[in-house]
């Protein structure tokens, strides 16, 4: 039960963070600022820690303030950052249990004393967001997604609770969610979505608008390959909200040669229901992504994403992507240019468009050219640039307010 033992937890709830010092930039606006960010956690380097591995590039220096930290999949690049973890990272059974102690976070990151910075960028996809700051601080959300588990938890598998007091108490903590992530939105200066997809959620959830700057892909790792490509891929963790066992069904039907990699909590489930020609790799690292994608015939992407990181790497190595018409995918996916859609979320939809898969109908170079637009120096240019223009504004309105 996501809520159990909450009186005990608070009571396990260690002193803030102390203040954080000054932080010195490097040109022009960066010389002049004292910047922070605040992300939700570090466990692994995932898209939304590139975010920030992209925001330090721009503002080199700045501490990273996270509810906890867990380095055992983490790179050793992380091991240079100034991260400043909360109380939550002094929990017991933290590494076992950390979804247990999410009704925390919301006191995790009120708990940061953020009062010697001029700008807070905040890399959000939960409560990250949630953070204080006065009235000399501008905020610059970056959102990944409003908080998933308040606002769309019939996509997850885990708040489907079949006895009548668990659920009615997951839903009693889920409306606490919701009631504390729709007021920490208004603590937020300027928000910028991850997407399209993303910013109509924001204004749907939090009536807020936001400017779409899409997220920072490194794209120059990747290039077209001229392997043998033998198989269908998929890369992702396997959760239910991946939907990876559209593709387990669908392929096992087909017969057709299909690896997944990436592992979760759905692994053996789906191994159980897969057939022989479905290969599980489990948790593969970048060079074998690499690899994996310049021998597959496409990336198969079931699921519906805010964005979507992973279809963009298999477009920057030439490779077509077969996915879900639905969320951030149509926004880096063009229907018969660098991918094809499937329209329902069901196995006989996607075995359709797999159908109509034919490799002769992509161009490697096309496809890779197009993925370009997603690269990580584009994204640093228009961070940099929207965060200066705010700035600048904010500068003048204080100003005007001295007059």
């Amino acid at each position: 039960m996501l809520f159990a033992g909450y009186s005990q937890l608070a009571a396990a709830a260690a002193a803030a963070t102390q203040a954080a010092p000054e932080v010195p930039g490097e040109a022009d606006v960066k010389k002049e600022l004292r910047v922070a960010i605040s992300h939700e956690w570090l466990t692994t380097l995932g898209g939304s820690e590139r975010v920030v591995e992209a925001l330090l590039d721009i503002y080199p220096g700045a501490p990273v303030y996270t509810s906890f930290m867990s380095s055992v999949n983490l790179p050793e690049t992380v091991a240079s950052w100034d991260v400043r973890t909360s109380f939550v990272q002094k929990l017991p059974y933290l590494d076992r249990v950390a979804q247990r102690y999410i009704p925390l976070f919301p006191l995790a990151f009120e708990s940061f004393d953020f009062s010697s910075y001029d700008l807070v960028i905040s890399s959000s996809s939960a409560c990250a967001k949630g953070i204080l700051t006065g009235p000399g601080t501008t905020h610059v959300c970056y959102c990944h997604t409003p908080l998933r588990y308040a606002w769309e938890p019939y996509l997850d598998q885990r708040f489907r609770f079949s006895r009548p007091l668990v659920k009615a108490g997951n839903d009693l903590v889920l409306h606490y969610l919701r009631l504390w992530d729709r007021q920490a939105a208004d603590r937020v200066d300027h928000f910028i979505a991850n997407s399209s997809n993303v910013a109509a959620k924001i204004a749907k959830y939090y009536r807020r608008e936001a400017a779409v700057i899409h997220p920072p892909v490194d794209v120059d790792r990747f290039s077209p390959a001229d392997a043998p490509r033998t198989y269908f891929l998929v890369i992702s963790r396997l959760v239910s909200y991946k939907r990876v066992e559209l593709a387990v069904e669908a392929f096992t039907r087909l017969g057709l040669p299909l690896k997944v990699a990436g592992d979760g909590p759905e692994r053996e489930r789906l191994r159980q229901a897969a057939g022989p020609n479905i290969e599980f790799l489990g948790y593969v690292g970048d060079e074998q992504i690499q690899e994996l994608l310049a021998g597959c015939l496409a990336l198969v992407f079931p699921g519906e994403e805010d964005f979507g990181i992973v279809p963009v790497e298999a477009m920057a190595a030439g490779r077509p992507v077969i996915g879900f018409g639905r969320g951030g995918l149509t926004e880096s996916v063009v229907e018969g240019r660098t991918g094809l859609f499937f329209e329902e979320p069901t196995a006989e939809s996607l075995i359709e468009a797999v159908s109509r898969f034919s490799m002769g109908s992509f161009d490697a170079r096309k496809i890779s050219r197009h993925a370009e637009k997603f690269s990580r120096e584009r994204f640093k240019q228009e961070i940099a640039a929207f965060v200066a223009g705010k700035m600048e504004g904010a500068g003048r309105k204080k100003g005007s307010r001295g007059r």
